[in-house]
């Protein structure tokens, strides 16, 4: 299925992209009431905040503008969802301007909230201080997002982020596809600090466990190498919701090592899909997702309350030093 086409279900199966035009800001749909007991102490490891753009302008080389998702807005999202803690990433309209992560990390609370960054070579040590001071916990590495599909260009870029994290002690969270986790295996493999991947590593639902990359992945969760988040399923999925088909890849995955699964929504669910005559300043709406209709998947990919408990929280805990 395109990603055009994709956005099309997603419109009839979310009420459409009208559920947010002209809102002042981001708002979580809930059509589902949430049906099982969440764990005290939960945290939501992937969601930006977009400010106002006086405050907090975007990067002009940006590839798309979605509107507002204030830190008032996300907190209204955390309390929907039971959610106590929660891991703002910088998103790349932004570039390497972190002001309005870290922001939202102080409207929060830095006792709630941590953040991961996205610096380059001109982000100097004492940036990285004040970030870490101000609750960062890590790069990230979107490649993904800029169209990177070349090994050697990925590795130079997750070289040079790995020594920066190395330095304070943080991790990488890399957004890319299962070739290019195939193809930097070695690097993983031998990364002195811990490697987080974005939304199911990349895979594809449709192609379940057995797809090409996928198998690299597993080992590396295995060896406790890397992390990875089970966030953004409708990115995975070609399924309408609730996105069943992720299912398999879920559970694949926390086999391998429940201590090395992450979960988070993908709030305020941002559309980066390139459309013929969209500039990149036209405010792109976001995908209407129903926030609780995707979490209440999480008893059904992971039956053990146990387990839940330690994707929820005891695996942040450890990672972002909540």
């Amino acid at each position: 299925m395109s990603r055009l086409t994709r956005r099309s279900v997603l419109r009839l199966a979310g009420g459409g992209f009208a559920s947010f035009a002209g809102s002042p800001g981001a708002r979580s749909l809930q059509n589902t009431a949430l049906d099982f007991a969440v764990p005290r102490g939960a945290c939501d490891c992937h969601v930006h905040v977009i400010g106002d753009a006086d405050r907090f302008p975007m990067a002009p080389l940006r590839t798309y503008t979605p509107p507002l998702a204030s830190p008032e807005d996300l907190i209204a999202s955390l309390r929907m969802l039971r959610l106590e803690r929660v891991v703002i990433v910088q998103p790349t309209f932004y570039g390497t301007d972190n002001s309005a992560m870290l922001d939202g990390i102080q409207k929060v609370g830095p006792r709630r909230a941590r953040g991961v960054a996205v610096i380059d070579n001109a982000t100097t040590s004492s940036d990285l201080n004040k970030m870490r001071n101000a609750g960062v916990r890590g790069i990230r590495v979107n490649l993904e997002t800029i169209g990177v599909v070349d090994p050697e260009i990925a590795r130079v870029t997750l070289k040079t982020a790995i020594e920066q994290a190395r330095q304070q002690g943080w991790h990488i969270q890399l957004y890319t596809r299962l070739s290019i986790i195939s193809a930097l295996v070695k690097d993983m493999e031998d990364c002195p600090v811990p490697i987080v991947f974005d939304h199911f590593a990349g895979a594809q639902a449709a192609l379940g466990p057995m797809q090409p990359g996928f198998e690299t992945v597993l080992r590396l969760v295995s060896s406790a190498r890397a992390y990875v988040k089970i966030s953004g399923a409708y990115r995975a999925s070609r399924s309408l919701p609730p996105y069943s088909d992720v299912e398999p890849l879920a559970k694949a995955l926390v086999a391998a090592n429940p201590d090395r699964i992450l979960w988070g929504s993908d709030w305020p669910h941002t559309d980066a899909t390139h459309i013929q005559g969209r500039a990149a300043t036209d405010i792109t709406p976001f995908l209407p997702i129903d926030d609780a209709l995707v979490f209440d998947q999480l008893p059904h990919w992971v039956p053990d309350p146990a387990i839940r408990r330690k994707i929820l929280m005891d695996n942040p805990t450890r990672l972002y030093g909540f």
